[in-house]
C-alpha cells in the first residue's frame, strides 16, 4: 500500500453504525478485508479473501463515520476490525491519526497473528499504538498446538503481542471464545487466567459464547465446516469460564 496520506486505501468488507460490543459506548465499526488465519468458528469467512468489496481512503472513512458522532457520547467511538485489521496497518494508522484529530475514542480489534518485534512491522506497529486508545485481542487457545488445530496459526506472536502492549501500559480487552469440545476445558482456562494475570495492562477479560450464525456463509463459499454438529456452550459452562478467568474482577477495576 501506498504511504502517502491521500493514496492510501482499505480494503472494506462492511461497516456496522451502532456497535455496542467491540468496545465502549457506541461504536462505528468497520470491518476490514483479509486474514491469514482460518479460524474453525469464524463467523466471517468471506473475509479472509484480500480483495476490494469496497475501497475508502482513511478521509472518506473518517468522514462517514463522524456523521455519526452524537450518539458517541463522551465513551463511544470508532473500531477498526476484521478480518484482521493489521494487514493493513498502513490505512488504520492514518484513519486512526485523523481520528485523534478529532477527539475520537479511537479501538483495534485484532487477533495479533501479524504481530513481530521486527522492522518494519515494529515500527509501523509503534506508530499506530500513538493513535490507538484501547485495543481487543482474542485469545483463542492458550496452548499452541491446539491453537495451530483450531486457527492453523502459531500463537506465539500473538501471545507476545500481548506482552508487548502490557509492556508499553497500552490499555487492552482480552476476548476468548467459548467453543464446546475446543476451548472450554477447565485446564486450559486456568493456563489462560494464569498468563493474563502477568499482564499489567488488562481492563476487562470477556467470555464470548460460540454461535452458529456464520455458518450459511461457509456453505456459500463451498468450504467445509469443521464444527459442524457442536452446540453453543450452555449457560453453565459459560458462568464456569467466566469464574475460571476471573471477568467480574476486571470489570470492578
Amino acid at each position: 500500500m501506498n504511504t502517502t496520506s491521500n493514496q492510501i486505501k482499505g480494503y472494506i468488507h462492511s461497516i456496522e453504525s451502532f456497535g455496542s460490543v467491540d468496545g465502549p459506548g457506541v461504536r462505528y465499526i468497520i470491518f476490514l478485508q483479509g486474514c491469514k488465519m482460518r479460524c474453525q468458528y469464524c463467523h466471517n469467512p468471506d473475509t479472509w479473501r484480500m480483495e476490494a468489496k469496497q475501497e475508502a481512503t482513511p478521509e472518506q472513512m473518517l468522514k462517514q463515520a463522524l456523521r455519526y458522532k452524537n450518539y458517541w457520547k463522551k465513551n463511544g467511538g470508532i473500531t477498526v476490525s476484521g478480518g484482521e485489521a493489521l494487514l493493513q496497518i498502513d490505512f488504520v494508522t492514518e484513519l486512526f491519526k485523523l481520528a485523534k484529530e478529532k477527539g475520537v475514542h479511537t479501538t483495534l480489534d485484532t487477533s495479533g497473528a501479524p504481530f513481530t518485534r521486527e522492522e518494519p512491522f515494529i515500527g509501523k506497529f509503534d506508530e499506530l499504538m500513538k493513535y490507538t486508545d484501547l485495543l481487543l485481542v482474542d485469545i483463542k487457545h492458550i496452548d499452541d498446538e491446539q491453537h495451530k488445530l483450531l486457527t492453523g496459526w502459531s500463537n506465539k506472536s500473538i501471545l507476545d503481542m500481548c506482552n508487548y502492549l502490557s509492556e508499553i501500559g497500552k490499555p487492552v480487552w482480552i476476548r476468548h471464545v467459548l467453543v464446546p469440545e475446543k476451548t472450554d476445558y477447565d485446564e486450559s482456562l486456568m493456563q489462560l487466567d494464569a498468563f493474563i494475570k502477568t499482564l499489567t495492562n488488562v481492563e476487562r477479560v470477556e467470555v464470548l459464547p460460540y454461535h452458529t450464525l456464520g455458518t450459511f456463509k461457509w456453505k456459500e463459499l463451498g468450504i467445509d465446516y469443521k464444527l459442524e454438529g457442536i452446540s453453543a456452550p450452555t449457560k453453565e459452562r459459560i458462568e464456569n469460564a467466566n469464574a475460571l478467568l476471573h471477568t467480574q474482577d476486571y470489570k470492578q477495576k
